[in-house]
């Protein structure tokens, strides 16, 4: 952790990789942060879906929200909003904020799921409620807040 603070992300791929291998969620979430922003190792958005999937089925919950974006927005995996909105769900029923309000959009905007404007202001809520800034926007632009 301390080379990736400092900024060494060489020395942090070196660091991590080991750890990813060996199963440990975290380290697996943290090498496949840097693969998907290109710290440390080229950008590859196949491989940085490969080590969020590791993490993600473990029960991580910011590598199951952003296994979720990847699906939403086809970048490194095939597009599939309804496989977004399941590792969405997972993520925000740990309490995810950034996932509650990803499952919120889906369910505005019907992406994955059937469009249920009260499901979607459920989510948004419990997004809103831990301050989640793009949650309280939503239910602004609802009339809800």
């Amino acid at each position: 952790k301390a080379a990736y603070r400092r900024g060494d992300y060489a020395t942090a791929v070196r660091e991590t990789r080991p750890l990813a291998e060996q199963g440990i969620a975290e380290a697996q979430y943290v090498l496949a942060s840097m693969h998907a922003r290109g710290l440390g190792v080229a950008k590859d958005a196949a491989e940085a879906v490969k080590w969020f999937r590791k993490a993600a089925d473990q029960g991580h919950a910011i590598a199951q929200n952003n296994l979720g974006a990847a699906y939403a927005q086809g970048e490194g995996i095939a597009k599939d909003d309804a496989e977004a909105v399941n590792w969405y769900r997972r993520a925000a029923d740990q309490g995810f904020a950034v996932a509650q309000s990803n499952l919120g959009g889906a369910y505005a905007q019907g992406r994955g799921v059937a469009r249920d404007e009260a499901e979607a202001v459920m989510w948004y809520r419990k997004s809103a409620d831990q301050a989640n800034a793009r949650a309280q926007q939503a239910l602004r632009r609802l009339g809800l807040r």
